[in-house]
């Protein structure tokens, strides 16, 4: 690991000007490019103290060996540069985003003395025209083959069109008038560049003009007595129709614009583009990056920006660019994508109308995209074995940790601390296995005490089922602890009354449910104290045989017990991935279980605080009446008709609501903050 002190340069030597620089590694490669309006400014932030980098700035800067960069006029140019210099070197640090799929185009071969309307996919060539993405390419045959009725380009390949001038006879579609025909010489080359101009601006959104010209054309040659001439025209003008209801109008005011959108987390970012011609969408397509450097969204858009635009000219680049976030350096880059049109470009969040609306719909886009790339990584047999193995190979343990369950904890200032326990096997989520806990010892803000007490809780009744494999984790003790168990949600009901009963049931399969199993790692949600609390637990309890870790979740660091410093693993290492995964879970399930216990805290209902009325006969209460309000109005003999309720208990029952003020709204007694009710709160 080098020292950035090594090859920083000396005082005064950095220039105070726009430019782009190179970070090198001791082999010379280049691992990262950037731009900067202050070359200055900018690189002296990448020397400063080590702890207060950002862990993938600091990754960068202890893998590079050198710095060199390069000053330029103007940040427009800044950008182009570092564009080009992405383009050119690959640096592992740098944001590369790569298509989730291969997309096919509609492409146009204008260089060449006969253009051909064909499907490509891969790099764009020199002069020829694209249109798309489309999502698939019999999208793309279809649409050409309406168009060909009225614009009839060649389609064949080089081989097929010189064994036809050998022969000087044409193919099927010349003879079915879907080919001019210019192997032949039925056209000439001017009049078959002719129709592929045509051709080409139907495609890039000029539909109106062209099909008010058939409709005159039709409507002369039908009083021209032209009728056959007419017929043809008018189904010219249906199938384009067809070729353009095959794209829906999304924007009423047929306007060009890409909207991108971007989904993504600590490690990973998807990026969806929707292109409007014509107020439709003409294509959409989707990439996916690994975050291996400190970029936020608008970093992000700028990335996206560069790559979409970066080798296309004239309308490739619309009018108008809509973003979800606008990059720092918004008036170069809106210069830059100006000079890559040859006019104006607007680069802009929509605020308000069906702009907006579009946009939600391409975040959705993006969002599922990121969803579906980590379900398929997830599910990869070969994947989740490589993600254990670095894992083991990166915590030193003696094998791949087949079974590991992950802890965090959850409060609101301190209030309902709540925690989750989650379960992975063979690097996938056994959903069965998720416990939830009640922590009622102490109140407040402190996470090392919670996490210490869970952890405790959890493998004391993994002891305790290792005695009687096969039976319910419940508490020995039973009674309270048992009841309390079950509340917590820690064994479920049922079990709990086995153990108040005295009878200890099993699965039907023999295996051991609960606390039975123990797990090869364990992962907490936090840093050094909540690891070591986790150590400390499991040492009091004498287990000696699983793995403590925690992953941080700021700087996605994992600490060991008794280490100061963190185990860092890269950025696109699966090991990481699936820790992240595994916290990720735990985090969102405590959540979960926290806003259903601050949901029910708040819902105060009069019934509460009646002798001998539970949570049970409650709820049969409220559901054979419907809502508090028809139960105040109730007698006593109807109260008693409910399954459960005794007479002594509905007199309470009556009592407590009418001594309770209809009119009195619900107060949350934590915040003073009035919960209004609508008469049909349940209890």
């Amino acid at each position: 690991m080098a020292d950035p002190s090594s090859y920083r340069p000396k005082p005064g030597q950095i220039p105070d000007s726009p430019g782009v620089y190179k970070f090198r590694d001791e082999h010379r490669r280049v691992i990262y490019v950037g731009k900067a309006k202050s070359l200055r400014q900018r690189l002296a932030n990448y020397f400063q103290d080590l702890a207060g980098l950002h862990p993938r700035t600091r990754t960068m800067v202890t893998t590079a060996a050198s710095v060199e960069w390069t000053v330029v006029s103007t940040e427009v140019e800044a950008l182009q540069l570092e564009y080009s210099w992405i383009k050119e070197f690959d640096p592992r640090f740098n944001v590369k985003y790569r298509d989730d799929k291969s997309y096919p185009y509609l492409a146009v071969t204008m260089n060449e003395d006969f253009p051909r309307v064909q499907v490509m996919r891969g790099h764009k060539k020199k002069g020829v025209r694209y249109f798309g993405p489309y999502a698939h390419a019999w999208a793309i045959r279809e649409t050409v083959d309406l168009m060909l009725r009225v614009f009839p380009v060649r389609t064949c390949s080089a081989g097929v069109f010189k064994n036809a001038a050998r022969t000087g006879r044409p193919c099927l579609l010349g003879y079915i008038g879907k080919c001019s025909a210019p192997c032949v010489g039925r056209v000439t080359p001017e009049e078959h560049r002719e129709l592929a101009e045509d051709f080409c601006d139907f495609m890039t959104g000029r539909t109106g003009t062209y099909l008010r010209r058939l409709e005159k054309d039709m409507m002369a040659a039908a009083e021209g007595m032209e009728y056959e001439r007419a017929a043809r025209l008018r189904d010219d003008m249906e199938a384009l129709r067809r070729a353009m209801e095959k794209s829906a109008v999304v924007l009423a005011d047929a306007t060009d614009a890409d909207l991108i959108a971007v989904a993504e987390d600590e490690l990973e970012a998807a990026v969806q583009i929707f292109h409007v011609r014509g107020g439709r969408v003409r294509g959409q397509r989707g990439w996916v990056t690994d975050k291996v450097e400190a970029v936020d969204t608008a970093g992000l858009v700028e990335h996206a920006l560069q790559q979409l635009y970066g080798e296309e000219t004239g309308d490739a680049v619309p009018k108008e660019v809509l973003v979800p976030a606008i990059p720092d350096d918004a008036d170069a880059v809106t210069q830059w994508l100006a000079g890559r049109r040859g006019s104006q470009v607007s680069l802009r969040i929509p605020q308000r109308g069906d702009k907006k609306d579009l946009m939600a719909t391409v975040a959705r886009n993006a969002q599922q995209a990121l969803v579906l790339h980590k379900t398929k990584r997830a599910s990869d047999l070969t994947t989740r074995s490589r993600a254990l193995e670095e894992i083991a190979d990166a915590l030193e343990l003696e094998s791949a940790p087949l079974r590991i369950e992950c802890f965090d904890i959850s409060h609101l200032q301190g209030e309902d601390v709540v925690a989750s326990m989650v379960v992975f096997e063979d690097g996938l989520p056994r959903k069965s296995e998720y416990r939830r806990f009640q922590i009622k010892g102490f109140e407040g803000q402190d996470d090392v005490r919670s996490m210490h007490e869970v952890l405790t809780r959890r493998f004391r009744r993994y002891l305790a089922e290792k005695e009687k494999t096969g039976e319910w984790a419940v508490p020995a003790e039973g009674g309270e602890e048992a009841a309390e168990a079950a509340l917590s949600g820690e064994v479920p009901a049922e079990a709990a009354e086995a153990a108040l009963s005295g009878e200890v049931p099993a699965e039907d399969n023999g295996r051991p449910k609960r606390f039975a199993y123990p797990p090869q790692l364990v992962v907490v949600d936090g840093g050094q104290p909540q690891v070591a609390a986790a150590q400390r637990a499991l040492d009091e309890l004498g287990i000696d045989d699983i793995a403590v870790c925690g992953l941080a979740k700021r700087l996605e660091e994992v600490w060991l017990p008794g280490n100061d410093d963190p185990v860092v693993l890269p950025r696109s290492s699966e090991g990481l991935y699936l820790l992240q995964r595994v916290r990720d879970t735990a985090h969102d399930f405590a959540i979960r279980y926290q806003r259903t216990k601050r949901h029910k805290r708040l819902r105060v209902s009069p019934l509460d605080g009646v002798p001998g009325l539970g949570e049970t006969r409650k709820q049969a209460l409220i559901k054979h009446f419907g809502s508090v309000k028809r139960l105040r109005q109730a007698t006593i003999e109807q109260i008693c008709e409910v399954p459960g309720m005794g007479r002594k208990t509905a007199e309470a029952v009556a009592v407590a609501l009418a001594q309770a003020a209809p009119a009195a709204p619900a107060v949350n007694t934590a915040t003073g903050e009035i919960i209004e009710d609508d008469g049909g709160t349940t209890a």
